[in-house]
């Protein structure tokens, strides 16, 4: 079999076994959604290091039922943490994922990571209603939300302002979020 260039590069690079490994994680790399590696404007602050868990990042975790805290990810090597952004978020690669992380945080400080039970129906899941924690958190800061544009957001979108709504939560990035998803309406003008 002919391997492409790239992969001829791998091998000469780690040999034929590290070749394999390396060329998986290109494919990987590179078949992934732009949906499952985005960073928002309203996380800037902290994903241009990734520092902190990006949001694309914290769904797939939901969807692997994993809970990986902030000690773990600190622990993470910062290209790990680029290749788990990167990850592609299709039922397979979100199973490979759970499995790799279990395995990596077993011998981590922070412990192993959490098992989760997996999401199913929750809030930013669905499309047609939008979720009363958000009305409610957009209420208590003043914003009023466009009607209809809850269903205009891909799932990950949803899954970002769910997550910036819920209580005890400081809500800082909220309307820093609903902004940028074009969620407020437009103020009125004089």
């Amino acid at each position: 079999m002919q391997h492409p260039k790239r992969y001829r590069l791998c091998e000469h690079r780690y040999g034929s076994a590290g070749a394999a490994l390396e060329w998986n994680h290109l494919r990987r790399r590179a078949l992934s959604s732009s949906l499952a590696r985005t960073c928002y404007a309203f996380e800037a602050d902290f994903t241009s290091d990734l520092r902190c868990i990006p949001m694309a990042v914290r769904r797939k975790l939901d969807l692997a039922g994993v809970k990986l805290k902030l000690q773990h990810w600190s622990e993470l090597g910062e290209s790990e943490r680029a290749d788990l952004l990167a990850w592609p978020d299709d039922a397979a690669s979100i199973e490979a994922m759970r499995e790799q992380l279990l395995r990596r945080t077993a011998g981590l400080s922070a412990g192993p990571a959490r098992e989760l039970p997996r999401p199913a129906g929750e809030p930013w899941q669905q499309v047609e209603q939008l979720p009363a924690v958000l009305a409610a958190s957009a209420g208590q800061l003043g914003l009023q939300l466009r009607p209809g544009a809850w269903a205009e957001l891909d799932e990950l979108q949803r899954f970002a302002l769910v997550k910036l709504s819920h209580p005890g939560h400081e809500h800082r990035n909220l309307p820093r979020a609903l902004a940028e998803f074009g969620l407020l309406m437009a103020e009125p003008s004089p």
